[in-house]
């Protein structure tokens, strides 16, 4: 069966530039788009209330993927456009339909009051649990944004793409966030931006700060670290041109700060089937809410 790119879509404004980049992403990878709306049911004495009528629910529910769908085939020529309208709690929805989905692609409310996102619980939900790619895409994203400015300085999506920009944590390294990563950077034509965040271990950090040798000792053990954990891929990618950072510091930190010139920023989360739930992890975590790229959050083993 072949995978589609699937997007949440509610009408919202978010959805709608989540559907854009979705079909976007779909020409990029040659795969067909997939809009899924999700009706949550509501309390039948609310169901029967005059603006709540079994009526209304369809015209809404049939009206807001059909009118999506016939704006992405107007705007994207040729792509193969479907729909489906599901009914239940959102992110156990979307969870699921992610299974099934090369990418799962959500809106984010864009930016807040602190220079965030506004992921919402259902985006935090369905990024923590789906074992399936999850694109976080903020309102009011453009196909520009993602480019360089062109001759003029203005910006255009006939420049060429931004980098795409990775974070990799070289002690926990995995094949299924590189191989995306680099795969992102190859179809978009551009060039890959590895970065690396890293804190001395708690027994050197007092003495640090003094210690400039320790410091470079460190450095360069973690700059040999990157080296190594990319060069199988290097190989691999001939093509992709990749510049490596590996810097003292919070990685979320230098992540966003990467963000404001990428056309796509890739974060991992690990797996972890336990009775406690599942965990998104502090640097995803806080990528997710400040980055100003579309993330792609990818669950690995």
């Amino acid at each position: 069966m072949t995978r589609t790119i699937t997007v949440g879509l509610d009408g919202s404004g978010e959805s709608r530039a989540a559907a854009e980049w979705a079909a976007r992403e779909a020409q990029l990878l040659g795969l067909p788009l997939k809009l899924v709306h999700v009706w949550e049911p509501v309390p039948a004495p609310m169901a029967q209330a005059p603006l709540l009528g079994a009526e209304t629910q369809q015209h809404w529910t049939e009206r807001i993927p059909r009118e999506a769908a016939d704006g992405v085939r107007l705007r994207h020529p040729g792509l193969n456009v479907a729909t489906e309208q599901l009914s239940g709690h959102p992110a156990d929805v979307l969870t699921s339909a992610a299974q099934d989905a090369e990418l799962l692609v959500l809106g984010s409310r864009g930016l807040s009051g602190i220079g965030g996102f506004m992921i919402g619980s259902v985006g935090l939900s369905v990024v923590a649990h789906a074992e399936r790619p999850v694109v976080l895409v903020r309102a009011g994203e453009q196909a520009a944004d993602e480019h360089e400015m062109d001759p003029a300085g203005i910006p255009s999506a006939a420049a060429p793409f931004r980098p795409v920009v990775l974070g990799l944590d070289t002690e926990n390294t995995d094949e299924e966030l590189i191989e995306f990563a680099f795969a992102a950077a190859a179809r978009r034509g551009t060039s890959l931006r590895v970065v690396h965040g890293w804190n001395p271990p708690p027994y050197y950090a007092y003495g640090l700060s003094a210690n400039l040798e320790l410091h470079g000792a460190l450095a360069r053990r973690e700059n040999a670290a990157l080296t190594e954990a990319l060069s199988p891929w290097r190989k691999k990618h001939p093509d992709v041109e990749v510049t490596e950072e590996s810097s003292y510091g919070t990685p979320g930190n230098h992540l966003v700060d990467a963000s404001r010139d990428a056309s796509l920023v890739v974060v991992g989360r690990r797996i972890r089937r336990s009775p406690f739930g599942a965990h998104i992890g502090p640097v995803t975590h806080a990528v997710l809410h400040h980055s100003t790229a579309p993330v792609a959050v990818v669950p690995h083993s």
